[in-house]
């Protein structure tokens, strides 16, 4: 799949890995909750546009695919005696989401972009986790490194999907707006142990 989403306008350090994985196990939580949410999102979006039907082969195999992981996560939960958390709200994704316009077409673009979006930051810090754990454990180093290829698709496929319905230009117009602010948001929250 050829690339669709613009770059980040704003680089996570790669110092925030270290943070991140400072509690490891919360860390593995924080991800699991983040993928199964993911899994959510893709079939909220066939729930909520039944008309656009081009939308519903691939966020299927995008939820499907989702779940997987976090199967993956859960399994290597079990093996560190991780538990599952509850949720925890998602500043990231809210501060996110308060940026979508509202009127239908409108905010069906906007979600499409912003979980494209999500998806391009969590490819950048699954890359940073990898990166970080080269020399430390080798699976986790794979594991990371094979996540970070599929959600920078992910973040493609958001982007191609409202090719689909919408303009071009409209389209990366839009785009490069809610990537800039996403940059401001990046930067003003705390790192911890989680995702975003």
């Amino acid at each position: 799949m050829a690339k669709r989403i613009i770059d980040l306008m704003y680089q996570t350090p790669p110092q925030w890995a270290e943070t991140a994985l400072a509690d490891f196990g919360h860390f593995l939580a924080d991800h699991a909750n983040a993928e199964r949410k993911a899994s959510a999102l893709a079939m909220s979006f066939i729930v909520r546009y039944p008309d656009r039907k081009k939308i519903i082969p691939p966020l299927i195999e995008l939820a499907a695919e989702e779940l997987e992981h976090f199967q993956q996560v859960y399994a290597e939960m079990e093996k560190r005696g991780v538990d599952l958390i509850g949720d925890e709200q998602d500043v990231y994704v809210n501060a996110l989401i308060k940026l979508c316009r509202h009127g239908r077409d409108e905010r069906f673009l906007d979600r499409l972009l912003v979980s494209g979006i999500v998806e391009n930051r969590g490819a950048e810090r699954f890359r940073l986790v990898s990166e970080y754990m080269a020399g430390r454990d080798e699976d986790m180093r794979v594991f990371y490194r094979d996540l970070w290829a599929v959600e920078a698709k992910h973040a493609n496929l958001f982007v191609d999907l409202a090719l689909e319905y919408f303009d071009h230009d409209e389209v990366y117009a839009r785009l490069e707006q809610l990537t800039r602010a996403e940059a401001g948001i990046v930067q003003e929250l705390p790192w911890r142990a989680s995702l975003h």
